[in-house]
């Protein structure tokens, strides 16, 4: 374990490589060597990239690692990709757009699959980042699937959050209606070099000034403009980048998000382990029993879920850890 924990702190592809795909898969004791990798997350500025599917967020990523490179970050990125139907696997569509930086020991870049995870992201997503994190990337791109209207478990998961848009798709601002409107702290527009995209920023930029009252507690977002194809803007957009970063670091909220991102992670490992270990253990016992007589109506689901959940002495639990 202590070769291993050196190896990955000096940045060894290899062993983070074998760490994330034990992790994606779920491998027994993976767990083991994220307990001791936990002391060295909570460095790493995580940046989402959210936005339809075609409005060039890969390519987009691909400049932004570039530019990060020449200010002189090292940088993670994790590609979500829909599940393929036939492997369940990652389709790789966002890594073929980034094989220039395949070769810099300085860039980490990681596919995963969906799996079937709603929200736009992996379900092993945050545990990536970390692993990240703690190899000392000090940049960690999250790049999701393509958003709908409901999309955004983004927003908990990066301190900056950039919503790509591109003009010509008709209705101009489906893409950032309801959810997606409020969790962009950047709106980049991509493809700028399109008809209609003056007319795009100037809907974006009137949308914005109307929903001022969403942004009281938060800086309301910039646009930026960018052709990523021919690397045009990109430098300007991560300027812009930088500036929320350091409006994040100046209000105590870089802080702030890293200890929410903790909480949520807790509760999610207690969440996915107490679901586990209830199905494992009193529910695989009593399942044909209990599932007739629910059927049969017989017995109240409502009552049976309350029984099984008084079984589990948290009380005791939270006593001995509260002092």
């Amino acid at each position: 374990m202590e070769d291993f924990i050196k190896k990955l702190r000096e940045g060894d592809i290899r062993t983070a490589a074998r760490l994330m795909r034990h992790i994606d898969d779920r491998t027994p004791g993976y767990r083991d060597k994220l307990k001791k990798l936990y002391p060295y997350t909570g460095n790493a500025y995580i940046i989402g990239i959210t936005g339809v599917p075609g409005a060039g967020k890969s390519t987009l990523t691909d400049k932004l690692i570039s530019e990060f490179l020449d200010r002189g970050e090292k940088v993670g990125v994790i590609a979500i990709d829909p599940s393929s139907p036939f492997s369940g696997g990652a389709i790789l569509g966002d890594r073929i757009r980034m094989q220039s930086h395949c070769e810099n020991p300085d860039v980490f870049i990681r596919s995963l699959a969906t799996r079937g995870h709603l929200g736009g992201l992996s379900s092993s997503t945050t545990e990536i980042i970390d692993v990240m994190d703690a190899m000392g990337k000090t940049v960690v791109i999250v790049e999701t699937v393509g958003v709908g209207q409901d999309e955004i478990e983004i927003v908990d998961t990066a301190h900056t959050t950039i919503v790509v848009v591109i003009p010509g798709m008709g209705d101009d601002i489906q893409a950032i209606k309801a959810g997606i409107l409020e969790i962009a702290d950047l709106f980049i527009l991509n493809k700028a070099d399109r008809e209609g995209a003056a007319k795009t920023k100037r809907e974006l930029q009137a949308m914005l000034d109307l929903s001022r009252n969403l942004y009281k507690d938060r800086k309301i977002p910039d646009i930026a403009e960018t052709v990523a194809l021919f690397n045009k803007g990109v430098k300007e957009a991560v300027d812009k980048i930088y500036e929320h970063k350091n409006y994040l670091i100046e209000t105590g909220k870089f802080e702030e998000h890293n200890k929410k991102k903790r909480e949520l992670m807790f509760l999610k490992l207690l969440h996915d382990d107490l679901q586990e270990n209830i199905l494992k253990t009193f529910y695989n016992k009593e399942r044909d029993n209990l599932i007739s007589q629910i059927r049969d109506k017989k017995l109240n689901p409502y009552e049976v879920v309350e029984e099984i959940m008084n079984e589990i002495d948290l009380e005791h639990f939270c006593k001995v850890h509260n002092g």
